[in-house]
């Protein structure tokens, strides 16, 4: 979300997760790593409820530090998740081994596109722009006891090792189904290719992150929140990540795989215009072909882009794109490593539950 000898970890990878992955004869993905947020936003979270304990209103539990074993985007979304079992039982969730499910997913060659013009000017008006569009947002507020589905479309490219002999290979697009509880501890994924056709549990004590509940407690002030979130960045991110892309991703994170409420996702994107090194795209495609602008930011020769519909303004998915050679990627430039599509959000009244269908 592991490294062979000839592979540099990305920069962005927690030594705590180096630690962890299980070697395999396959390189890591550039940028796969990009994204672990969970200590970031744990501690966050532990920052709120710390600054609102004297507040009887407070929804916001002690957040426990999660294991930072986790996948992006491709990840499991769950902080919740009882990954020492699922790894112990034989699921592939981090895609490290060559038996584990993500090789039967290599289909061809990496994934390559066309790199859009970049407009550090063209940010701040962009993201006023989709700030405002999502303020305008009208979605049910969910209930206790129900579940946020999220429905996806994703790929992955990456570098393949078997025998002494790399290339860079794609993934099958699949597709990902995950639903999660507002408080965070109950969920379940199922994801073409990574778990059975039945899917895993999301089940835990701890709670995840991106939950709804969790995202209600944030600040919606744009101030207050990216304070909080550099404030945890710093305190928990590798040393040789930038804090301004820490905090990037971190929005990011909560962008993709959740459900936050309109005022939320209005503050998020007004906190990611006040980021330096934040750019527009002209042009980006998602993972279903659809064309939009995009919001990135450009970190160690690979561009992060957020993709929204350029009528609506509707957020789409993300991609991870190689705009810049560097000595320790070599994929090369038009390389999408990463690569999604949200197709659906819904809330539904229980796990396992799709859209229209009867609990």
């Amino acid at each position: 979300m592991n490294a062979s000898p000839s592979h540099r970890p990305h920069p962005a990878e927690w030594t705590e997760t180096q630690s962890l992955l299980p070697s395999a004869e396959r390189d890591l993905p550039a940028g796969r790593h990009q994204f672990h947020k969970e200590q970031m936003m744990a501690q966050i979270h532990e920052d709120l409820h710390t600054s609102s304990r004297t507040s009887a209103t407070s929804p916001v539990a002690p957040v426990k530090r999660s294991n930072p074993f986790l996948r992006r985007t491709v990840l499991l979304p769950a902080a919740a998740f009882a990954l020492a079992g699922a790894v112990a039982g034989g699921l592939a969730l981090t895609g490290g081994g060559t038996d584990g499910g993500r090789t039967a997913l290599a289909t061809g060659p990496a994934l390559t596109t066309t790199i859009g013009a970049a407009d550090a000017k063209g940010a701040p008006q962009l993201l006023d722009r989709i700030s405002l569009a999502a303020a305008d947002t009208s979605t049910p507020t969910p209930h206790k006891g129900q579940y946020i589905y999220i429905a996806s479309k994703v790929a992955d490219s990456y570098i393949k090792t078997v025998g002494g002999k790399s290339e860079a290979v794609s993934d099958e697009l699949h597709s990902r189904q995950v639903w999660n509880s507002l408080d965070g501890r109950d969920g379940w994924l199922i994801e073409a290719g990574q778990t059975s056709d039945e899917g895993i549990t999301l089940k835990s004590d701890t709670p995840f992150s991106g939950a709804y509940n969790a995202l209600a407690a944030l600040p919606t002030d744009p101030d207050a929140l990216l304070r909080r979130i550099y404030r945890a960045s710093d305190a928990n991110r590798d040393p040789e990540v930038p804090r301004d892309q820490a905090a990037f991703v971190a929005i990011g994170d909560l962008l993709f795989e959740s459900y936050p409420p309109a005022e939320v996702g209005a503050a998020l994107y007004k906190a990611a215009a006040k980021i330096p090194g934040v750019v527009s795209v002209n042009d980006a495609v998602d993972a279903t072909g659809r064309h939009g602008v995009a919001i990135a930011r450009e970190n160690d020769g690979e561009r992060t882009e957020w993709i929204f519909d350029k009528k609506t303004l509707r957020f789409l998915g993300e991609r991870i794109v190689v705009v810049k050679a560097t000595a320790g990627n070599p994929l090369k430039v038009g390389t999408v490593t990463h690569t999604s599509a949200i197709t659906e959000r819904a809330v539904v009244d229980a796990a396992k539950q799709v859209p229209g269908q009867a609990s």
